[in-house]
């Protein structure tokens, strides 16, 4: 195996002057020869941008810290997608383009030294005229492998990987303060063929967001096959989020074996009127959430973003149904216990005209806080703060519980409206003066709930 230390390239390490051109040379140099390892040695090295080449993997040893600088003049432009639309943004800290067979690897460090960004992005928003970088992002690239690394104080989203396949990521370990804005841990957007094992995330937004582009994306491109096991999420505001850019389409998506731990959300499902594509297929088993405002929420009236407080959007009016109206259906949970929620047990609101169906809850154990907080479960207009509420549901069919059971909420433990074909086999109510009370329903319009 060829490696290239960057040492041998001209970086010096804690010497505080910039790495950036010996770091650049010995990825020339590794790409000239075919492939190899590009090797950072134990020390700090300030940087700005790196560019990755086919066939290289970069390894930071122990002790190893890729130092990115915070001036925007080392972020030169490069073509990407934010929030769903193609165009120029500062170049991520760790970027690759068109490649295939890249690797980013060791347990050492990548510091993304994201405070000025922070402060441009909160405050000074005008000097900041295109998006801030992301810490790793790969676009249109082929078998990507990030593992065991440390990544700290992301600019902004820590790792997205754009329009790519066959990517690993494995033994990750990402830490953005909790109120940095919109530093999500780890993004695939219209990716195919994605695991993510044994992360431990903790940062200011979503930890795991999978999304496909809105509708002002060009190419609708699903991201599918997505794997998520194993993993431990901390703050943010959900630990799993599909959406709200789904207009590409999201499936086959599987979760299982994570612990969730005051992430606002656990798993939250959000999309709106004018997104079209549709989220389907996805199964989400053994997880033990703590600590959350709401642990499962399916959204079809989210209204952030561009347009999203449009008439259109929030209007709980049925509309026509076109190739504009977003779609929830074959999405099953499993195996999962939640305390210490805040708001509700549940928040699922599908569209007057589309419903949300096929979905199943089984052997669920929810028990909301003593010291409860109020909130709202899900960013849409017209509803307001709850506090230890069960399930809300709206606009559904085809929903199955089995075997859930709600400890110490307030009314009724399922409150239904406008559902068809809602079941209810095994479900218990706990600790509550409405205990008898186990479902209420109310229709909007003919709908049909067997308990």
């Amino acid at each position: 195996m060829l490696v290239y230390n960057i040492a041998d390239f001209g970086a010096v390490r804690d010497s505080g002057g910039l790495a950036t051109n010996a770091i650049s040379q010995a990825i020339a140099a590794a790409a000239e020869a075919g492939g190899g390892t590009v090797y950072v040695p134990a020390g700090t090295y300030r940087t700005g941008a790196i560019q990755l080449a086919s066939n290289i993997e970069l390894h930071l040893s122990p002790g190893a810290v890729l130092s990115f600088s915070p001036d925007l003049a080392d972020y030169p432009l490069v073509e990407a997608r934010w929030e769903g639309v193609k165009r120029q943004v500062y170049s991520p800290c760790v970027f690759g383009s068109g490649l295939h067979n890249v690797s980013i690897t060791g347990s050492g460090k990548l510091d993304g030294n994201g405070q000025s960004w922070w402060d441009l992005f909160q405050n000074r928003r005008e000097e900041l005229p295109y998006p801030r970088p992301t810490l790793i992002g790969f676009y249109d690239c082929t078998r990507v492998t990030l593992k065991d690394l440390n990544l700290v104080n992301s600019p902004s989203w820590t790792v997205n990987p754009v329009l790519c396949t066959n990517v690993t990521i494995d033994n990750l370990s990402i830490l953005n303060p909790a109120d940095s804005p919109n530093t999500d841990g780890i993004n695939p957007e219209s990716c195919r063929n994605v695991r993510i094992s044994n992360c431990n995330i903790d940062v200011g937004d979503d930890c795991i967001a999978i999304k496909a582009g809105t509708e002002d994306t060009a190419d609708r491109v699903a991201c599918e096959n997505i794997t998520i096991v194993n993993c431990t999420m901390i703050h943010g505001h959900g630990g799993v989020v599909l959406g709200s850019e789904m207009s590409g389409d999201i499936r086959n998506v599987t979760i299982s074996n994570c612990v969730f731990k005051q992430t606002d959300r656990g798993i939250r499902l959000k999309s709106r009127r004018g997104r079209g594509g549709i989220v389907e297929d996805i199964r989400i088993s053994n997880i033990v959430m703590e600590d959350v405002i709401c642990p499962f929420i399916l959204n079809l009236y989210y209204f952030c973003g561009p347009r999203g407080k449009e008439k259109y959007v929030w209007d709980k009016n049925p509309y026509p149904v076109t190739e504009e109206t977003p779609q929830f259906r074959r999405i099953h949970f499993s195996d999962i216990t939640a305390r210490n929620v805040h708001a509700a047990a549940g928040f699922l609101y599908g569209l007057a005209e589309q419903f949300i169906s096929e979905i199943t809850f089984a052997n669920i154990d929810i028990s909301m806080a003593e010291n409860a907080v109020p909130g709202r479960p899900a960013m849409m207009a017209g509803i307001e703060d709850m506090m230890r509420r069960g399930f809300y549901l709206g606009n559904v069919r085809e929903i199955s519980f089995r075997q859930v059971t709600i400890e110490n909420h307030e009314g009724p433990a399922f409150y239904v409206e406008n559902g068809e074909e809602v079941e209810f086999t095994g479900c218990h109510s706990k600790r509550t003066a409405q205990a008898e009370q186990l479902v209420e329903r109310v229709a909007v319009s003919p709908s049909s709930v067997q308990v």
